[in-house]
C-alpha cells in the first residue's frame, strides 16, 4: 500500500500568512549569517541542516489522504486536500485508474468541502463510489451542493456515482488481497475509522480522524485495543495540546498526548499525529511534535514512532 496525504488539517483551512511566511524568511536569513553562506553551492546543505518548522510547510489544506494498492485506489475524507488531488489526476490520467473508491468518515464540513472542486466529479470517464457509515450519505452530499450553497449539484455533474452503506458489522473486500473494517468513533454527530488490512503481509493502516480519545478509554475499553492493537501505521487526530483539550471538553479531538498514550497502549509501531489545528503555526506544530517524542520518551517506549502529517507525505507499507 501506498498512503499519501493531501490535507492535514482540522475545522478549516489555514494558508500561511504574509505574517508567517516573512518570520520564517527572517529565521532563514539568521542561520545564514551564523553559519557564513556566501557560496550558492553550499546553499542545499545549508537548507538541509535547517530546523523542521523552517524545513517544511505543514500544509493547510483540510483532511484528505489516498491509499493505493495494487489493483483499486481510494481516497480517504474530502477536505480540501481533494482539489489538489483532483488536479494532480487531471493533469496525469494515465497514472491513475477511472474507477475511484471514496470513504467518507463523516460530513463535518471540513471533511467534505473540497469534493466540489475535485475535477474528476465533472468528467464522464470517471466512476466514484462512495462509502460511509452514515446509510443517508448521498442526501448528505447532495444537499452540500444544493443550488441554494453551490452552482453545480452533484447529482448533474457527468461521472458515474455509486453510494455505499458500510456495514460496520462486515469487513469489505473489495480487492482480493485488501480487507477494509470500520469502527464508529467518539464525536459529534458521529466518525468513522477505517482500517486497511493486507491479507499478502499482514500489514495494517487505520486511519481515525475527529476522535476524542480520553485514559478511560485505552485503559478500560477493550474493543479500541482489538481495533486498533499492532497497527502498522496509525494516523490519528490530535489537534490539541493536553491544556487545550481539558478547556474543550467533549469538542470531539485529541491532544498529542492522549494520541501518545492510546498508540503506546495498543502498540502501534508507526504514528501520524493530524488534524492540526487550524490556529498553530508550523513552528508551534513541530514544538509540539518534539514533546510528542519527550513525551513516549517519558513513558520509556521505543514504540510508537511518531511522525507530523505533512502536505504530500507519502508512506509505503
Amino acid at each position: 500500500m501506498n498512503i499519501k496525504l493531501y490535507g492535514v488539517r482540522g475545522s478549516i483551512p489555514a494558508p500561511t500568512t504574509t505574517k508567517e511566511y516573512k518570520k520564517k524568511i527572517r529565521e532563514i536569513l539568521k542561520f545564514a549569517i551564523q553559519n557564513q553562506l556566501n557560496n550558492e553551492e553550499h546553499i542545499d546543505d545549508f537548507l538541509n541542516q535547517l530546523p523542521m518548522h523552517l524545513t517544511y510547510l505543514t500544509g493547510g489544506n483540510t483532511t484528505c489522504v489516498t491509499v493505493r494498492t495494487k489493483e483499486k485506489f481510494y481516497i480517504l475524507d474530502a477536505g480540501t486536500g481533494i482539489r489538489v488531488l483532483g488536479d494532480e489526476i487531471f493533469q496525469n490520467q494515465n497514472q491513475f485508474p477511472k474507477e475511484i473508491h471514496i470513504f467518507i468518515t463523516h460530513t463535518h464540513w471540513d471533511h467534505i468541502q473540497g469534493l466540489p472542486f475535485f475535477k474528476p466529479l465533472y468528467l464522464p470517464q470517471y466512476t466514484l463510489h462512495f462509502y460511509s457509515g452514515f446509510p443517508d450519505i448521498e442526501e448528505r452530499l447532495y444537499y452540500q451542493t444544493d443550488e441554494r450553497f453551490f452552482p453545480m449539484p452533484i447529482y448533474k455533474t457527468a461521472s458515474k456515482k455509486y453510494y455505499h452503506h458500510f456495514d460496520i458489522k462486515k469487513p469489505l473486500k473489495l480487492e482480493d488481497s485488501i480487507e477494509i473494517h470500520s469502527f464508529p468513533l467518539k464525536h459529534p454527530g458521529g466518525c468513522f475509522s477505517y482500517k486497511f488490512i493486507n491479507l499478502e503481509n499482514n500489514k495494517i493502516f487505520i486511519f481515525a480522524t475527529d476522535v476524542e480519545f480520553t485514559g478511560e478509554d485505552f485503559l478500560e475499553k477493550t474493543e479500541y485495543l482489538e481495533y486498533f492493537g499492532n497497527a502498522d501505521i496509525l494516523i490519528l487526530d490530535s489537534q490539541y495540546t493536553l491544556d487545550e483539550s481539558f478547556l474543550k471538553i467533549d469538542w470531539g479531538h485529541t491532544s498529542y498526548t492522549m494520541a501518545i498514550n492510546c498508540a503506546t497502549h495498543w502498540k502501534v509501531k508507526n504514528l501520524i499525529l493530524t488534524h492540526h489545528e487550524p490556529a498553530y503555526s508550523d513552528e508551534k506544530l513541530f514544538n509540539n511534535y518534539i514533546n510528542a517524542i519527550r513525551h513516549r520518551q517519558l513513558l520509556d517506549k521505543e514504540r510508537p514512532k511518531i511522525f507530523l502529517a505533512k502536505e504530500g507525505m507519502e508512506l509505503e507499507l
